[in-house]
């Protein structure tokens, strides 16, 4: 996963919104595509920009597909921006 791709993943309204859905636990993608106001190509896009950037694993079962948050990719962009912002606080309290 390149950083890069995860960021582009995040940038769109309905990506982060998929990833709140699956913080949940796994949902089906005709689950997940119930929820929004969108057509199936659109929604697979949307799927395949997220696998993509490791954001979220599939698996098929039979006719569906499963599709759930990878936890452990999602952990290391936090743990980035957090390092982010633990480095702004040290450099700000430095200033004063």
């Amino acid at each position: 996963m390149s950083s890069n791709e995860a960021f582009k993943a995040l940038a769109d309204p309905t990506r982060r919104e998929i990833l709140a859905l699956l913080r949940r636990g796994e949902m089906t993608a005709g689950a997940l595509a119930e929820k929004f106001d969108m057509t199936k190509p659109s929604m697979s896009h949307h799927f395949t920009v997220l696998k993509e950037a490791d954001l979220i694993t599939s698996r098929r079962e039979g006719q569906q597909i499963w599709y759930g948050l990878n936890t452990s990719v999602v952990e290391d962009l936090m743990a980035w921006a957090m390092g982010l912002i633990n480095d702004g606080n040290k450099k700000g309290a430095k200033r004063q």
